[in-house]
């Protein structure tokens, strides 16, 4: 039997990956107008699962009034989203 046979296969696994908890463009329509969006008033809806994980916004859907947003990441997308309609993005640094 051939060494790379015989010896476990079992990949890798990057200790430092940062994951992300995603919200959709789409999600944030329930907010009021030119409202303040944090990572508390996110997790109150029901949008997020836990407030000790990162934020990311993702471009899906479509954003109707102008919100500003703050989170630790945002798509192209979403950044581009959210300025079309008069809101402002707000990157948090950790």
């Amino acid at each position: 039997m051939p060494l790379q046979r015989r010896l476990p296969k079992r990949g890798f696994t990057n200790i430092f990956k940062i994951v992300y908890q995603v919200v959709n463009i789409n999600d944030l329509n329930t907010f009021a107008p030119h409202s303040v969006i944090t990572r508390d008033m996110l997790h109150q809806a029901g949008k997020l699962r836990s407030l000790k994980k990162p934020v990311k916004i993702l471009g899906g859907g479509e954003l109707t009034f102008p919100l500003t947003v703050q989170a630790d990441k945002f798509s192209e997308a979403a950044r581009q989203k959210i300025l079309a309609v008069g809101g402002t993005p707000e990157e948090l640094s950790a």
